[in-house]
């Protein structure tokens, strides 16, 4: 059985369990489509902000 060699200091420990305390990333509706998309994210579509600026399959 695995034993630790050195004890594990208190800021360790909670650095280790930060991720437990992350909360669901801030979603916004895409005003031209009405997806759900992450903030700072470009649609699926190619549409930012409003904007068409990726070229996607769909468009040809």
């Amino acid at each position: 059985m695995a034993v630790q060699q050195n004890k594990k200091s208190a800021s360790k420990r909670n650095m280790h369990r930060a991720h437990d305390f992350l909360i669901n990333p801030p979603l916004a509706v895409e005003p031209v489509t009405g997806e759900v998309v992450r903030r700072h994210h470009i649609s699926p579509n190619g549409f930012y902000r409003g904007k068409k600026v990726v070229a996607t399959k769909t468009d040809e």
